[in-house]
């Protein structure tokens, strides 16, 4: 920041200006995730909403932040239903399986079960096979669907509550950038005593 601060015109770019780096840290990245993926999205974003002043760049990286949350948000919640797909295999397992097994038998049939769900999720044949006998007894894939938001409803629930409150603010931020440019397209065309007549009260 030793240097000249840059004119509005050369502020308006998809990198981010060297005097702003300190103001946004490198990304706080979960395993699995991918900094180019960022970097890309990042860069989608400025390139978007061509930030013209020090002000929309800090609201830009909000902006870029937040809608990294809301995919992030997004993935896991797919990878959640796949996980709970798992449990709702299982259950229906257990409803075909220890039908009329005598209690003394119970923990021995759930543990084979339990594996059989498990063969399920890592064996395309084993797969293929389970999914056929579940159809066999009327188990289909839509029934399926419905026992994993049954068992994923309350995890599920807090997702949804997760990228709401998320896409909220990045609309509350693009709506501050919006503010923003109206403000000084408006007291770039406005003569001086005017715009203070009208907002500096």
């Amino acid at each position: 920041m030793n240097g000249p601060f840059q004119t509005a015109q050369q502020l308006t770019a998809t990198v981010l200006p060297a005097e702003f780096e300190v103001l946004a840290p490198p990304p706080l990245l979960l395993p699995g995730e991918n900094l180019d993926h960022y970097q890309a999205l990042r860069q989608a974003i400025f390139a978007d909403l061509a930030p013209r002043s020090a002000i929309e760049w800090l609201l830009a990286i909000d902006v870029a932040e937040l809608s990294w949350e809301i995919q992030r948000y997004r993935i896991l919640r797919h990878r959640l239903l796949e996980a709970y797909r798992q449990n709702a295999i299982e259950a229906a397992l257990r409803r075909i399986d220890m039908a009329g097994i005598g209690p003394e038998f119970e923990d021995e049939a759930a543990y084979y079960t339990r594996q059989n769900a498990v063969s399920w999720r890592l064996d395309p044949v084993a797969m293929t096979d389970i999914e056929a006998r579940l159809a066999s007894y009327g188990i289909d894939q839509h029934a399926i669907n419905m026992e994993v938001y049954a068992q994923a409803r309350e995890i599920f629930a807090l997702f949804e509550s997760l990228l709401n409150a998320t896409q909220t603010k990045r609309l509350l931020l693009l709506r501050e950038i919006k503010n923003h440019r109206f403000l000084r397209t408006l007291k770039s065309t406005t003569p001086t005593s005017k715009f203070q007549a009208g907002y500096g009260n």
